[in-house]
């Protein structure tokens, strides 16, 4: 079949409500790649390549020529790799009617944009100074609405790892373990996200350890196998929060209710029926599967039940709790998280802030997810990816600028990080001084404005004067 352009179409959302750059990069999805001024990455089937401006998200859908998409060995992949013959995939794509196009529908459950994220903001920034100081430079991150199971396998590989490299994993399993290649859109193949039975046969595991996958390997092929021949049928689904549906349980147009309300902000949307009926298909057709479960599960039970899975801690099921299956409760503490708390609420101490790295015991990892969950409330996992962000590296630059401008002043003294009202010492060196020059110093406390918050600095003035042949450097303290 020819090969046809896919439609772009155009979705109204503004940058505070969502930033494509910036949560598509701050470490929840990592599959997504882009080339020049577009985003492209392979969802349900399709490859999605968004691009936005600041008033709407622009969108197409790439879809492959046929719709049934199977498993095939990493031997083919090899093949294929070496065969110039996959360039030719651009010709089997093609587009799809648009009455047929539900990618819209997608992009709304996707980027869970049924929440008012600016809601949010002012009820995050109304409790808490720290987050209200870094807000601004960061609008528009939301928790992205995943697949369960991507997310399960991406946070494994997670472990002592960086995004990039975590990113090289993901496309890794999609090139290998994907199936057929859905299309070629900017020079690159895409295939879907690889099933649990996908990764579940003999011999995974040594082909990730030769994929560079490391002790990964393992955790992924075990919780593959525990998954896809142990559990029942809908299992992942069944953890998931009632109010947060998964793509694939319902197929809700464009208009619905539950997508099109901005009027939600801190209250999850109305529970559907959707998922209680795919458990109980799926459920009706497993002869191993157990009687779906009569009471509905909570954020703790599936907290718990990932937990039985190898490879998974604490961090790893509450970032599946958070961005897989709904649970805007679940706060992901990493070493990020840990620097934040210690830096900034002061969890652990003056040690535990210098100690970067340390880990957390279980009794402080829950501590300080249940403050939190305190501080910000039923979403408290959203703030938390607010902040997360700000304390990437590749997003350093934002802040930056707020923590040069103002009076100069010590390193972390009033600086963006530190709390309201410390004023630290300074000390003041006056130049080299000839043999026969004394130097006075007087202090005059200057109040700034920076950011909404008050800063206490200390204006020095130095003089001069021919009186002694003694040289003295005096320590002044602020305020003293």
């Amino acid at each position: 079949m020819a090969c046809k352009d896919a439609v772009s179409r155009m979705l109204p959302v503004s940058l505070a409500e969502l930033c494509i750059d910036t949560t598509l990069r701050c470490g929840q999805s990592f599959r997504w790649r882009k080339v020049d001024d577009e985003w492209h990455c392979s969802l349900h089937g399709r490859v999605v390549s968004l691009r936005q401006d600041e008033t709407h998200l622009h969108y197409r859908a790439t879809w492959p020529a046929g719709r049934q998409v199977s498993i095939k060995s990493s031997v083919k992949v090899k093949r294929e790799e070496e065969d110039e013959s996959i360039k030719s995939e651009d010709a089997a794509a093609v587009k799809v009617d648009e009455e047929e196009d539900d990618t819209e529908a997608l992009l709304l459950n996707y980027f869970n944009l049924h929440h008012s994220l600016s809601g949010m903001y002012t009820h995050w920034s109304d409790r808490d100074a720290n987050f209200r100081s870094k807000a601004p430079k960061f609008t528009g991150v939301r928790i992205l609405n995943q697949d369960a199971w991507e997310t399960l396998v991406a946070f494994i590989c997670s472990s002592n790892n960086n995004i990039a490299r975590i990113s090289q994993m993901c496309h890794k399993l999609c090139d290998h373990y994907g199936g057929e290649p859905i299309a070629t859109v900017a020079g690159h193949v895409y295939r879907d996200f690889p099933s649990p039975e996908a990764l579940a046969g003999d011999g995974v595991e040594a082909h990730l350890r030769e994929l560079g996958f490391g002790y990964r390997a393992r955790y992924i092929a075990e919780t593959a196998r525990v998954v896809a021949r142990q559990r029942p049928a809908g299992w992942l689904l069944s953890l998931r929060n009632p109010a947060s549906f998964a793509w694939g349980s319902q197929r809700p147009s464009p208009s619905s209710p539950l997508l099109k309300s901005s009027s939600s902000s801190l209250s999850p949307p109305p529970a559907d029926t959707g998922v209680k009926e795919e458990q109980d298909q799926k459920a009706s057709r497993s002869p191993t599967s157990t009687p779906p479960q009569q009471q509905q599960p909570d954020y703790r039970t599936a907290f718990a039940a990932l937990q039985e899975l190898s490879g998974v801690g604490p961090k790893v099921s509450d970032c599946v709790c958070l961005m897989g299956l709904g649970w805007g409760e679940a706060v992901p503490l990493d070493t990020h998280m840990w620097t934040i708390a210690t830096r900034d609420y002061g969890f652990g101490g003056k040690k535990a802030a210098a100690a970067k790295g340390s880990a957390m015991s279980k009794g402080m990892y829950d501590a300080v997810g249940e403050h939190f969950r305190k501080l910000w409330g039923p979403q408290a996992g959203w703030a938390q990816s607010v902040l997360f962000t700000a304390n990437l590296r590749e997003f350093s630059h934002r802040l930056k600028a707020t923590a040069e401008s103002g009076v100069k002043r010590e390193d972390g003294v009033g600086g963006d990080d530190s709390k309201p009202g410390v004023v630290a010492d300074a000390v003041v060196a006056p130049p080299k001084q000839s043999k026969k020059r004394k130097t006075a110093v007087s202090t005059t406390r200057v109040k700034v404005e920076e950011d909404g918050g008050s800063i206490v600095a200390t204006k020095v003035e130095i003089q001069e004067t021919e009186v002694t042949p003694i040289r003295r450097s005096k320590r002044i303290r602020a305020g003293g």
